[in-house]
């Protein structure tokens, strides 16, 4: 990358760049969420939770005084839920440590949960206008490509040398510009799994701007980079789920306070009750859903009781509840249609 190539790059930006209601313009609250919300989540993904959650939550100090059931629920769909307790974590941070001000500084950025070098860049340069780089993973893969560089982007080294270039041809007074500028011609035009747009103009994008300096481009290596080591096979994970039914109410248990979903709500597992309790039951179906390094496998049964069961860990609700309270995760969602 050239100060020449990051110029046109900003050119591209100004003409081509998506209408998102994050960049309505340079606030740290509003960066800091989108980014947070935007991490392994599409962009278009992302809008309807982000209105719903600034909606709710329109300033820090909301967000460190919102009750941790509220926040899932708005959370509710996006998954990774570390991440919505990260920035709550992070928000009482901010307005124990900062008066309610979001630090400037991406040393003092890192500091808070959740945030690393990436997400401190971005709300530095994009908000406060300080001259750092964002390397994201659409910012590696158009690095990699322009300089046909096989290096492997999962390692930390890679990133930290690609943030070193960029730092070099970083435009000084648009920073913010230039690092979503990057993003975006990831996200639109240099797209991954080796379908790069270099000639073709794609959805709102047009062609690569950057096409005529790209090494990869003109040696034909688009398609085969960036590198990136393959992740460690997912563990496979059985699950024999009850819908338990009596009259309108559902019942659902909370999951354990660390871990995987900690805190959310789920179907109970399958256990043992009393047969004159039960009034119908029925397979529900079966459905897949892939976490990062697990695979849950899920079998339903729906089982309508004449009465709730007596179980502490068991709490019962109805649609509405459910819908207005409890955040049940999308692993869940391939049963939605036999709980009610």
């Amino acid at each position: 990358m050239t100060e020449r190539m990051a110029q046109t790059l900003l050119a591209w930006y100004d003409e081509n760049k998506r209408d998102l209601p994050w960049r309505g313009g340079p606030d740290a609250y509003r960066t800091w969420v989108s980014e947070i919300m935007l991490q392994q989540t599409r962009a278009e993904a992302v809008k309807p939770y982000y209105s719903r959650f600034l909606a709710a939550l329109p300033t820090v100090n909301d967000l460190a005084a919102v009750d941790d059931d509220r926040l899932l629920k708005l959370w509710e769909g996006l998954g990774y839920y570390s991440r919505a307790r990260n920035l709550k974590r992070a928000a009482q941070m901010i307005v124990r440590e900062h008066s309610g001000v979001i630090p400037n500084d991406p040393a003092t950025l890192l500091k808070l949960p959740g945030i690393g070098l990436y997400t401190a860049g971005a709300i530095a340069s994009i908000a406060y206008g300080v001259p750092v780089p964002a390397v994201d993973g659409n910012v590696l893969r158009v690095c990699a490509r322009l300089a046909a560089d096989p290096a492997d982007i999962a390692l930390d080294r890679t990133k930290r040398d690609v943030a070193a270039r960029l730092l070099r041809v970083l435009p000084r007074g648009r920073p913010g510009d230039f690092n979503q500028a990057l993003m975006e011609l990831g996200a639109c035009v240099c797209l991954p799994n080796g379908s790069p747009n270099c000639e073709h103009p794609a959805g709102g994008g047009g062609r690569c701007p950057l096409a005529g300096d790209c090494l990869a481009h003109t040696q034909g290596l688009a398609a085969e980079l960036p590198v990136k080591s393959p992740k460690k096979p997912r563990r496979i994970e059985e699950r024999q789920l009850l819908i338990l039914r009596y009259e309108d109410k559902l019942a659902l248990r909370r999951r354990p306070p660390k871990g995987l979903l900690a805190g959310l709500w789920e179907l109970p597992e399958a256990f043992e009750f009393p047969p004159a309790l039960v009034i119908s039951r029925e397979p529900a179906g079966r459905s897949v859903h892939i976490f990062t390094h697990i695979e849950w496998r899920m079998t339903a049964e729906r089982v309508a009781l004449r009465a709730p069961l007596e179980d502490e860990t068991l709490v019962w609700v109805t649609r509405e509840e459910l819908e207005r309270a409890y955040a049940l995760p999308s692993a869940f969602a391939g049963f939605r249609g036999a709980m009610f």
